[in-house]
């Protein structure tokens, strides 16, 4: 049987025939290329379980082991900017990053609620510090997430993508017009407008929501 790798997300098929779709990220078969079943990394042998299972099976284990890969020549050094996008993608900077807004928004949206069925200018006040900490977060998350695409999934736009980008858009858009606006009428809460404001911020957390969601999707091959 055949092993097939998608170029985008790295997901794995096995059989004649790439699929038409990656089940994962979307794009079409064309962006699959065959590979060896020893290209796969194996997961590590627990010691643990090994010692266990006695010298038969410790045995069994260290044939089984991939050879040590041979040595190649390093790669040219990097500098400036380039080594700041290496070192941003090997240690995973968006997926860290992105856990700052996603935790807090849904509290900054649950402060904003309370505040405006008991009318609390503390909760709606906490409510704002929460938004100003995700404001700040943005650039970082949003920076990191375009590298990330370009360089991780090669800028691809299918269906899945495209909403990812646009849940993402939508988050910040809608974050910043509700910190502006109770900048500007501390007051809205109290205000006929205030439902609208609660709909902005619900509509914030919802899209947050589906962008983690694709991206947990991506990570995990789910």
């Amino acid at each position: 049987m055949k092993v097939w790798q998608c170029t985008v997300c790295k997901y794995i098929h096995r059989g004649e025939e790439p699929p038409e779709k990656c089940p994962v990220c979307g794009v079409d078969k064309s962006k699959f290329i065959e590979i060896d079943e020893s290209m796969i990394p194996e997961r590590p042998v627990r010691k643990a379980a090994v010692k266990e299972a006695g010298p038969a099976a410790a045995s069994t284990a260290a044939k089984a082991a991939p050879e040590p890969p041979k040595k190649q020549a390093p790669p040219l050094p990097e500098t400036g900017f380039e080594k700041i996008k290496s070192m941003a993608l090997k240690h995973h900077a968006h997926p860290v990053s992105v856990h700052t807004p996603n935790g807090i928004l849904p509290v900054a949206v649950v402060l904003w609620i309370l505040a405006w069925i008991f009318d609390s200018e503390l909760l709606a006040r906490a409510a704002m510090i929460n938004m100003v900490f995700v404001v700040l977060a943005f650039p970082i998350v949003l920076s990191t997430g375009v590298l990330e695409w370009r360089k991780k999934y090669q800028g691809a736009l299918t269906p899945l993508f495209k909403i990812k980008i646009l849940a993402a858009a939508l988050t910040t858009v809608s974050c910043v017009i509700s910190l502006i606006w109770y900048l500007f009428d501390p007051k809205v809460l109290s205000s006929p407008k205030a439902l609208v404001f609660i709909l902005v911020n619900i509509i914030m957390v919802a899209a947050a929501g589906v962008a983690g969601f694709i991206g947990g999707k991506l990570v995990f091959k789910d």
